[in-house]
Formats: C-alpha cells, structure tokens, sequence
C-alpha cells in the first residue's frame, strides 16, 4: 500500500541523486557610444534570467574627447565594482557611413574593453545584428522591438532607456551563447 501512494518503488540499489543547482552567471553587457553610453548587468539562475541594475554613462557632447572617454571609464569601473560581474559583454562596432564616427565609437569601445581588462574580466564581443536576432530573433529588428522583447525577457515592470536595454541585449546575447558552449552534466 506504501507504495502505491509513494510512486513506482526504487530499484534496489539506486540511490537518490540530488540534481546540482545550474551555476549561475553575471554578465555586464556594454553598448558603447561616446556620448552616451549603456550598461546592464544581467544574472541567471538555471534557465531564469534578471536584470540586477542597469545604467547609463552620459557625456557633454561639447566635451573634449578625452574627457567623455575618462567619464566612460570612471562610469564603468563604478559598476563593475557595484556589481560584480563574471564576465563583460561588449557590442561590435557597426559599419558607418561617416568614417569619423565609426573611430569616435571605436574609442569609447576600446575604453570599455580596457576597463574590462584592467578588472582582470573575460571580455566577449557581440555584433549588432547578432545581438537583435539572439533577443528578437531577426538581425534587422528596431530598438524599440529589442526594448519591448529584452523588457519580457527580463520581466521589467518599467521602461528604460534604449542604451539600456540595448546594453541589457548584449548581456542576454552572452548568457545565451555560453549556455549553448557550456558543458554538459
């Protein structure tokens, strides 16, 4: 009778493994740009993943370069020391048109990289459209379509700004790539 309101009877023999827990991940994704850049940092539990905080690095547009790019970095190094990311997410650089300014974004992404570094961080690059078609599963969806998936991805209960969630895009990117490398239990 016992057995009957248990379940099937064990075989002899066969004990009870406890499942270990999924490890989880904290990743800092980064949407580099000089005038305003956007950072998140997303962590996973199993298959669930949350936004633990995210942010933006405002610059004065009339700023002289170097003093946006420190700005760049003091915001950055504040968050990785906030929140203590495993690993930083980085998006590419896009093809531009005007060359200028594909150098201008270059510059806040190598301080990105370079804060990364200097916090001893694996650092892992992301393109544009890869980012979109890993969130909204098309590379040539809007921002307002990747803020809208990667808000119910998330479960946001409130908006934020586009460098935000596009930053928050680059983080999810990353967990969903190293979930496809990772090893098997």
């Amino acid at each position: 009778m016992d057995e009957l309101r248990s379940g099937a009877p064990r075989a002899a023999g066969k004990p009870r493994v406890a499942r270990a827990p999924a490890p989880s991940l904290r990743v800092l994704g980064i949407d580099p740009g000089t005038r305003v850049t956007g950072w998140g940092v997303v962590e996973t539990h199993g298959p669930r993943a949350r936004r633990i905080a995210s942010g933006v690095v405002k610059t004065g547009a009339k700023e002289p370069l170097e003093k946006r790019l420190a700005a760049i970095a003091e915001g950055l190094t504040a968050a990785i020391a906030a929140h203590r990311p495993q690993a930083v997410a980085v998006e590419d650089l896009f093809h531009h048109k005007n060359a200028r300014s594909a150098l201008v974004l270059g510059h806040a992404r190598g301080v990105a990289l370079l804060v990364a570094a200097q916090a001893g961080l694996p650092v892992h690059a992301y393109a544009p459209a890869l980012v979109k078609r890993t969130v909204a599963g098309k590379g040539s969806a809007t921002k307002e379509q990747v803020a809208r998936l990667v808000g119910a991805i998330l479960q946001m209960t409130t908006d934020v700004p586009n460098d935000e969630t596009d930053a928050l895009a680059v983080a999810l990117t990353h967990v969903q790539r190293a979930r496809m490398v990772a090893p098997k239990r």
